[in-house]
């Protein structure tokens, strides 16, 4: 079976990730141990699944001409991610998150930026040229870590070549109404839902509204990621609520990119978008086991043993 190219489109950055034994407060200085430092960004997280997966991928980003560049590269030339996309930004640091993880395994994260946001005529170039000759038949998953000009352009390229856009809508205020047709498939969590739609998207309920209203103004699929790691799916059929297993939570970092990832990797197999749905809610649940964001992505036999549970456990909900 020939498997489409996916190309990942985003922030990649360097994460500096420490536990601590309570939330963070305004006015203390916690102890921290355990630090750690991982590959790390949206695109760089899906690069990473799509090669896992066995799928042709194509990294585009900026960093820093920096030693923390390497720091997210080395995961992903040891599965053979393509990195000709990837820009350096002259006198920029790499993106850096910095990241505490509390004993409930629900991160706080502190995002620089730095060369993410830092695109220059030559990088658009060198982004647009990487699309261009990427072999097809090819999904393009992005995120709004990057300037939202870049994103509109990267959609008019893949649109011109038949390439289907999966969209994790990270900063909803950089997403343009008019860029809600163009995408085959968005994730928003709660907040970036209703930062879109405009409704709350708390509960299941507000989810499935939340989505509806994005599938009218144009997006095919809606999968809204809930907190406790399962999804609302909205497609022109149905309304799916797909619970999370129940697991023992050690890091939630990087498990929403790992949802987007998978969703996008089974959309690109040809599985329905129900299905597709499972494979993302089952990665972010094996994702949040495990220390660190790529070390706890499932392989394919892992993620697979896993899907038919999460399927058993869907329900459909009132329209």
């Amino acid at each position: 079976m020939t498997r489409a190219t996916l190309i990942s489109l985003g922030s990649i950055n360097a994460d500096f990730q420490v536990r601590i034994d309570q939330p963070p407060g305004a006015k203390e200085t916690l102890l921290a141990r355990d630090f750690c430092r991982f590959a790390g960004g949206k695109a760089s997280n899906t690069a990473y699944l799509a090669a896992r997966f066995g799928h042709p991928s194509l990294l585009i980003g900026r960093v820093g001409d920096d030693g923390l560049a390497e720091q997210t590269f080395a995961p992903l030339r040891d599965l053979g991610v393509c990195l000709e996309g990837v820009s350096t930004a002259k006198s920029e640091a790499t993106g850096v998150s910095m990241i505490l993880v509390p004993p409930d395994g629900k991160k706080h994260i502190v995002l620089a930026s730095n060369a993410n946001d830092q695109w220059d005529d030559a990088a658009i170039g060198q982004m647009r040229e990487a699309i261009v000759r990427a072999a097809l038949p090819a999904f393009l998953v992005l995120d709004f870590e990057v300037p939202a000009a870049v994103v509109r352009l990267a959609v008019e390229v893949a649109q011109a070549r038949g390439i289907k856009v999966v969209v994790d809508p990270s900063f909803p205020d950089r997403v343009a109404d008019d860029l809600l047709p163009a995408f085959l498939a968005i994730t928003p969590n709660p907040d970036e839902a209703e930062g879109l739609s405009g409704k709350p998207a708390a509960s299941i309920e507000q989810a499935a509204t939340a989505a509806k209203a994005l599938r009218e103004r144009g997006v095919d699929i809606v999968c809204v990621k809930l907190g406790d790691g399962g999804c609302v799916l909205a497609t022109a059929d149905t309304l799916t609520h797909l619970p999370a297993e129940r697991v023992d939570v050690v890091d939630s970092t990087g498990a929403g990119d790992a949802f987007t990832g998978l969703f996008a990797i089974a959309l690109s197999e040809g599985h329905a978008p129900r299905e597709a749905a499972a494979w993302g809610v089952a990665g972010a649940n094996r994702a949040v086991t495990v220390y660190g964001s790529q070390p706890g992505y499932p392989d394919r036999e892992q993620l697979l043993a896993r899907v038919p549970r999460i399927l058993e456990r869907a329900r459909t909900l009132d329209a």
